[in-house]
This record gives structure tokens, sequence and C-alpha cells, in this order.
């Protein structure tokens, strides 16, 4: 008997240690301006979190193609503890994996994570945009995830905004009815409205409105350049991050009203279809089988004149865009050198060839730039100059205008910690920072640096939440001192703090500023490259 007791007792405790770990949330509510909402308390580490909060009506039926309008009020709670839908997009980069409740056109929700305790306020606030091209992504993402910052007493937000056809479509009709006279745009309109939302709201989290950071990754990025010259949202924060992109020339830079307008009327006439009218009567799933047969990827930003009034570099260059502190960098090899070679051997003269198809009148002084004397040297440097072509270039340019035309600090990094094996072989790296499931994968080429988005998860502390790589223990260390150094950018406008190695500000004039390396052994350096950048600023023609 005595035996079956103390059996039975160490039953009884394993099952409450199971029950105390899978139902570790209690139901908690707290009260935006549309209503009561209820979301998940954990027990165990004191974060609160709502998921899939409205902050826009429903952008469907006669709402499609139009600038967000806020929620309405509810009565009664609304639970708020799963994640919402992700936009409408289809299967385009393989790698992105999401916690979402499907795909739908009623999109437009935000996610919280707060540690905010009763009397908490005036916590400092992270509000984060994904990537994806403007065609992919979703705010639920695990990468993403706001629980290892909210650990450090930062409240985090992340956002669903319109992507593709249904974000960025212009058209001379939407132009016309619109109050403000100009269409397209309507994923940064998304953007900028779920701003306003943080503004309005934030402060029953614990959240202080007025020490809001923005951030973003690849098309994030992209945005935060954009949300930085938006007269609409400069006012609305206080500190920007960037990863690896921004609206430059060029990288997804804006276009003209007239030329996308133009764009529209051609993709609907092709079509068949008439008007916006008939357009706004199709079901969302025939609008995008529409556009999937196009094979178009996406629609441009259009200089509209309301949310984006000019370029980026005559907004920096005027001082008009946000004045706030901005750490921003890229990867170490952003896109394989293959993207340059298109096929070509990795030899001299192959390069050579491959540049002067690209620069035929620049061919001397690019080939000066970028060593090729041998194989090794050739992969490097097609890898660098695919790398400064597809977006190391603009995310420089848009650091190089807000030193010399701020007096905020510009903190600079370079992230060149090569990603672990995969755990299973059946799978590769993808482009978005992922990993893409192939039967029988050929060979992983050498890593020769960091690849596209692949810092996501080590700057959001949330290794721990990507199974698919055999993380290490100096991924580990990577991943601290990078979320470390976001984490305190994001509480004061500035990274340092702790022990980890000293980073400078970036100031005006600079001839070898200061780039922060992060790697295993973090460190500083002065730039070693800014050559490149200064050499595609004429060809590109940012430097007027």
């Amino acid at each position: 008997m005595k035996v079956f007791l103390i059996v039975l007792s160490l039953l009884s405790c394993c099952t409450s240690m199971v029950y105390a770990q899978s139902n570790n949330f209690m139901a908690v509510q707290t009260t935006v301006k549309n209503g009561v909402i209820e979301g998940n308390y954990n027990v165990t580490n004191g974060i609160s979190t709502y998921f899939g909060i409205p902050f826009a009506k429903p952008p469907v039926g006669d709402l499609r193609w139009k600038a967000p309008v806020p929620a309405d009020k509810w009565s009664g709670i609304k639970i708020t503890k799963k994640f919402g839908p992700r936009p409408v997009q289809g299967l385009v980069f393989g790698d992105m994996n999401s916690w979402s409740d499907g795909v739908s056109e009623d999109c437009l929700t935000l996610n919280v994570w707060t540690p905010a305790k009763r009397n908490s306020k005036d916590l400092p606030v992270l509000v984060y945009f994904y990537g994806g091209g403007f065609v992919a992504g979703d705010a639920s993402e695990p990468r993403y995830n706001g629980e290892s910052m909210a650990k450090e007493g930062v409240v985090v937000v992340t956002v669903n905004y319109r992507l593709g056809i249904f974000g960025f479509l212009a058209h001379p009709e939407l132009s016309a009815e619109a109050p403000y006279k100009t269409s397209g745009n309507y994923g940064l309109l998304d953007q900028a409205l779920a701003l306003q939302w943080v503004k309005d709201n934030i402060a029953a989290f614990g959240g202080n409105p007025n020490q809001v950071t923005i951030a973003g990754e690849s098309a994030g990025s992209i945005s935060v350049s954009y949300q930085m010259a938006s007269p609409l949202s400069k006012n609305l924060i206080h500190g920007a991050i960037g990863e690896s992109g921004a609206g430059i020339n060029p990288t997804l830079a804006p276009v003209s009203l007239k030329e996308a307008e133009q764009t529209g009327k051609e993709f609907l006439d092709k079509a068949g279809v008439k008007s916006i009218a008939e357009a706004r009567k199709m079901s969302a799933k025939d609008v995008f089988e529409i556009y999937q047969e196009s094979g178009r990827f996406g629609f441009p930003v259009v200089i509209d004149g309301y949310l984006l009034p000019k370029t980026l570099p005559e907004i920096f260059r005027a001082g008009e865009q946000a004045q706030v502190p901005l750490l921003l960098g890229w990867n170490s090899a952003e896109i394989p050198g293959a993207a340059f070679m298109q096929g070509k051997p990795y030899t001299k003269e192959a390069f050579i060839e491959k540049v002067m198809e690209a620069y035929p009148a620049q061919a001397a002084e690019v080939l000066a730039l970028y060593a090729h004397e041998t194989p090794e040297q050739v992969e490097y440097s097609a890898t660098d100059l695919a790398s400064d072509r597809f977006i190391v270039y603009s995310t420089w340019k848009w650091f190089d205008l807000h030193r010399n035309h701020s007096k905020q600090p510009v903190y600079r990094y370079l992230f060149s910690k090569l990603s672990p094996p995969l755990v299973d072989k059946n799978l590769t790296a993808g482009l978005a920072g992922g990993t893409v499931r192939s039967e029988n994968p050929a060979p992983a080429p050498k890593q020769i640096g960091a690849r596209h988005a692949a810092e996501i998860e080590y700057a959001m502390g949330n290794l721990h939440l990507v199974k698919e790589f055999a993380w290490t223990p100096e991924d580990m260390k990577a991943s601290k001192t990078m979320f470390d150094y976001f984490t305190n950018f994001v509480k004061t406008g500035n990274p340092n703090g702790g022990e980890n190695p000293a980073w400078s500000a970036a100031r005006s004039g600079d001839q070898n500023p200061p780039v922060m390396v992060i790697d295993t052994e973090s460190k500083e350096v002065k730039a070693a490259h800014d050559a490149r950048q200064l050499f595609h600023d004429k060809f590109y023609k940012n430097d007027r």
C-alpha cells in the first residue's frame, strides 16, 4: 500500500507538472479605444500577448484599393488569442514559416507582446514590419516573435499590411476617387495607420507612445525608410532600425504616379477588366488568380504627393525626414555571386565579360574596385557586386543621407555570422532567410558570407523558434550580442551597454565611418568598401 501511494504521488506530481507546462496561460483583458480585448497572460514569464487585433476595417468590397479606415468600435469582449490571417499572397519564398490563421483579404491586424505589470507605464516600444518584397510575408512568422524582447522590458508590435495587387495597385480611376487624388501605396498606408493606432493605444499595454522605434528587414526595412520620410508617420516615431534595404534606386524605388497609374491600367486592360468597379465586384480569389497568371512581381511604390511627396534622397537631403536615431546595416553575402555571373564560371575572363556587359562605359572602374585575379577572388567579388546591386548600395545610401543630413546618431553594422548546418538534410537554405524542402537536394554551396535575412532570428533573440538549423554556442553568442544591441537601441536610441564591444556612431563627413561587424567575435572596424558604394552612387545618379 505504501509503495502504491508513493507511485500515485509521483504520478500526480508529474501530471501536475505537465499540466502546468501546457496550460500556463490565463485570460487577461485590456481596453483600447475600440473596445475591450482579451488575450493571454503567461504566468511563468509574465508576458501578456494579444494577437490578431484589428486596427482597420476589413479592406474588402468598396474598401478594396482604398486607404485603410480605422476599425469600428465593438461591444462586448473581442478575443485576441490567435494570429489573424496573413495577407493574400502566393508561395513566393518557400522558406517563409507562418503561424497565421490562413490567408485572407481581411488581414489588417496587429500583435502585441507586453511585459507590463499592473502598474507599469512608459515602457519602450518596438514596431516591426516584415519583409518579403511587398509580395509575401506576415506578422506571425516565428522569427519576428516579440516574446524575447518583451522579457527585456520592451512592448513589441508586429503589423500586417496589404501586399501585391491588393497593396500597391495604382490606377487613374482610383486616383480620381481618392480624397487625396492619388492611388497605390495601400500597404504603406496600412503601416502608417498602424503607427497611429500605436500612438493612440499603446499606453493600454504599458507602452510609451512617445518612445516608439520602428524596424524591419528587406521590404520591412524599405518600409522603415519610407515611414521615416513620410509626413504621415515621421512624427509618430522616435527611432528606426533597418536591416538590408531602403527605398532608393535601384531597390524597390518609387515611380511617378503617372507611371504607376499606367502600369495598373495596362494590367487590368490586359486581364479584360473594364473598370475598378468591376474589379471590386470580383472575388479575392479571382483577382489573385489574374495577378498570378500575369507573372508580375508586385506593383511599384508611388511618389504620390501624400504618403511620399518626393524621392528619399530629395527628402533626406532637405532634412525633412524623421530626425531620429538610426541603426542599420546589411549582411556580408546578401545574394549569391551566381546572380551576377548568370551561369558563367568564376573565372577572371568570365567576370570581366559580365562586368563589361553590365557597365560598358565604367568597366575599368568596376574592375579596379572588385578583385578578380583568381577564382576565389572572382567568387567573392561576384557576390559583393551582386549584393551591392541588389540591396547593399541602397541601404548604404540611406545611411549616408541620414548621417549627413541629421544631427542624430547613426549606427552601421555588417552581419557576418555564417549559418550552421541544417538538421534535415533534405532542406536547403532559401533566399529569404529560411529553408526550402527538396528531395535529394544538391550539396549546398560553400558559404562565403551571411545570406539575405539570415540575421533576423539573431537580432530578435529567436534562434530557439527556428528549428531547421542546428544552432551552436557560437550562434547563441552572436545572437546575444546582436539582440542586446537592438534591445538597447530600442530602449535608449543607443546600442551600447553591458559587456558588448563599444559601437561608435557615424558622423557627418566621416571618410571612414565605423562599422560593427557582428559575428561570433563582434568588433568595430573602419569602413573598408565605401569606394564601391560611391561608385554605385554615381552610376545610379543618387548623388545629385
